[in-house]
């Protein structure tokens, strides 16, 4: 038996977790996509509205407040809802991280994601014919 003291262990500071890098997306509101209330018309500030002569790359914050109209349903200004850009994730926030990563594809991707599986599940259903 050994009558020496315990020797004391150094104490480590406690570990945290990885912070995760704030996003490197600026949130530029001039990009954003504004829906009419109304009847559901999205102006899209990359594609402009031909038939009222705006063009691309105007921003709804841009557009004169008093003469614009919804081209769709002729309504004012007001009746428009900020839903973000393009390339935003559809859904609430909370919800992103759940889904198997699915939650967190554009709208244009999920789209992508959805026909391709149809014309995937049909070229299969084809196949069978070649069966005998």
């Amino acid at each position: 038996m050994s009558t020496e003291p315990p020797t004391e262990l150094p104490t480590e500071a406690p570990i945290e977790a990885p912070s995760e890098a704030p996003e490197a997306v600026v949130d530029d509101p001039a990009s954003h996509r504004f829906e009419c209330r109304s009847c559901g018309f999205v102006y899209d500030p990359g594609e402009g509205v031909k038939k009222l002569a705006i063009p691309a790359g105007t921003s709804f914050l841009d557009l004169d407040p008093v003469g614009f109209r919804c081209p769709v349903c002729r309504s004012r200004v007001g009746a428009f809802k900020d839903i973000g850009p393009r390339n935003k994730p559809s859904g609430f926030e909370e919800n992103l991280n759940f889904g198997l990563g699915v939650n967190r594809l554009t709208p244009g991707q999920k789209n992508v994601l959805i026909f391709g599986g149809f014309a995937l599940a049909f070229a299969f259903f084809l196949s069978l014919y070649s069966l005998r």
